[in-house]
């Protein structure tokens, strides 16, 4: 019974956590991604996961981990991006980690887009007093990117074999 709990509400709440922190701070968390990555070996562990698939997990994670460090090296997205990518890679694993990064990809694209956008049109008075909007609407502003990782998985998660071991 915790168990099912745990697979029903810890990934979720943990991504909207994390969507709503990007939103409102522009930053996430490196405990979210700590506790993404506790909470898995847990329920691995808790599940029987066999050793094969558990590395298979860990090997998804590695490899979003290498491309997404690239890719924070170069300014393309923030620390938490990566992590919070690399951790949800593991709850996912290879099974569903080419759709993940498809949406993500469209996602983030249409995020991006509503952001310029929005950068563009004048704040009306009542939203100029909020700080995180002023932030959001800079024009050399980043892309609370983590709105778009965090909708991705959240989209694919009731495919995944931690859904389908509750039901």
């Amino acid at each position: 019974m915790v168990t099912d709990a745990i697979r029903l509400l810890l990934f979720p709440a943990l991504m909207a956590f994390a969507a709503s922190s990007d939103l409102f701070t522009m930053t996430i968390s490196n405990r979210i991604a700590l506790i993404l990555v506790g909470g898995f070996f847990a329920l691995a562990f808790a599940s029987g996961m066999s050793p094969s698939d558990v590395l298979s997990h860990v090997g998804a994670a590695f490899t979003v981990l290498a491309v997404t460090f690239v890719f924070f090296a170069r300014g393309w997205i923030g620390g938490g991006d990566a992590k919070l990518a690399a951790a949800t890679a593991l709850w996912l694993g290879f099974d569903h980690l080419t759709v993940y990064l498809l949406y993500a990809s469209i996602f983030g694209g249409v995020l991006t887009l509503a952001m310029i956008r929005f950068r563009l049109m004048p704040l009306p008075a009542a939203l100029a007093e909020q700080e995180w909007i002023k932030r959001l609407h800079r024009l050399d502003g980043g892309v609370p990117y983590g709105i778009a990782l965090a909708a991705s998985a959240l989209l694919i998660y009731p495919d995944t074999t931690w859904m389908k071991l509750a039901f």
